[in-house]
């Protein structure tokens, strides 16, 4: 029997300035310990699911590392939940042959992911084929929780990630995104950002299809993104532009505080529109052709507006229809 799948949990979680305290039952020289134990791992090459839990080193085991990784070749999904301690993210995870998926939560003390992570590596003194990229087959990458991360390097002449599909980021303080990513992740279709918390614009993703940007404060733009089909958009309170979406089918808008519909509106040709708001902005809904609002909905296919009252998210609701003429509603206004 071949060992496909392993899990490496440390004994005890630290907190966030990485000092483990007494009463959590472990010293640094335990700590110490334990991290050599983790350095002398040989974990062997038909290993396909790494899984990695309360690791609380500085740095992530040597063999994880550019010159040893080569020891991983047969691993398609890595998984790491709480590196509280460690500055930077492994950098022998590009070369690896089969690696699909990678999963890293929970990163308090990365603030910056650099070249090391996205650059192939000279071997024997002889540097990396041109016919060669990084992450040849990353299909799904998940960075949660990085609290600090504020630099993410990728430069249009690095070629990494051509099946990339799906993109989820987390709580972080990243002000953009690469242009590496934008440049040679041309099979990206989802991309999901949460709690970006210093990040203005999105632009010039050539082939997104569903896009979802949750709780961003200062995300002002969406531009060019010229194959999108689904957009939502939850809590972004100074979103103004929304440009360069001739495709887009489905709008999501959630802002239980909107008391107005954003101006980009106007100008957005979507199928459907799905709102949840205020009852202020529900009530200039269904006015309808006499309200203040109609200008920038009533060009829309179908619009579901709906305001919450306790636990029923859809207690009061707006549907309209363009054609044939509907306004259906159950609030008074």
């Amino acid at each position: 029997m071949h060992l496909t799948k392993l899990i490496l949990r440390c004994s005890s979680r630290t907190g966030d300035d990485g000092l483990a305290e007494e009463e959590e039952g472990i010293s640094e020289e335990e700590q110490r310990k334990i991290i050599g134990l983790f350095d002398e791992l040989c974990p062997p090459p038909c290993l396909e699911r790494l899984e990695i839990e309360g690791y609380f080193g500085r740095r992530l085991p040597r063999w994880m590392t550019s010159t040893s990784a080569a020891a991983l070749k047969s691993l398609n999904t890595l998984w790491i939940d709480d590196l509280t301690c460690c500055t930077q993210l492994p950098d022998g995870l590009c070369e690896l042959p089969y690696l699909q998926f990678i999963h890293i939560c929970h990163a308090p003390a990365i603030k910056h992911v650099g070249p090391e992570f996205m650059q192939l590596y000279h071997h024997r003194g002889h540097p990396p084929s041109k016919t060669m990229v990084a992450f040849p087959r990353l299909n799904k990458l998940d960075l949660k929780e990085m609290v600090q991360w504020e630099v993410w390097e990728w430069e249009e002449e690095v070629k990494a990630m051509p099946v990339l599909e799906e993109v989820q980021l987390k709580h972080c303080k990243l002000r953009c995104l690469p242009p590496g990513l934008s440049c040679h992740a041309r099979a990206l279709r989802k991309l999901s950002l949460e709690s970006i918390q210093h990040l203005t614009s999105l632009e010039n993703f050539a082939s997104i299809v569903d896009l979802e940007v949750s709780q961003n404060p200062d995300l002002e733009r969406i531009t060019d993104l010229p194959v999108l089909q689904k957009l939502t958009i939850i809590m972004c309170p100074m979103m103004k532009v929304l440009e360069g979406v001739p495709l887009l089918q489905s709008l999501v808008v959630e802002d239980y505080g909107m008391e107005v519909l954003p101006e980009y509106m106007r100008d957005v040709n979507s199928r459907q529109l799905n709102l949840d708001c205020s009852i202020a902005l529900l009530r200039s809904i269904a006015a309808g052709q006499s309200g203040p609002e109609w200008a920038k909905f009533s060009h829309v296919g179908r619009v579901k507006a709906y305001v919450r009252e306790g636990d029923n998210k859809r207690k009061w609701y707006v549907m309209y229809t363009r054609e044939p003429y509907s306004l259906e509603t159950n609030i008074k206004y």
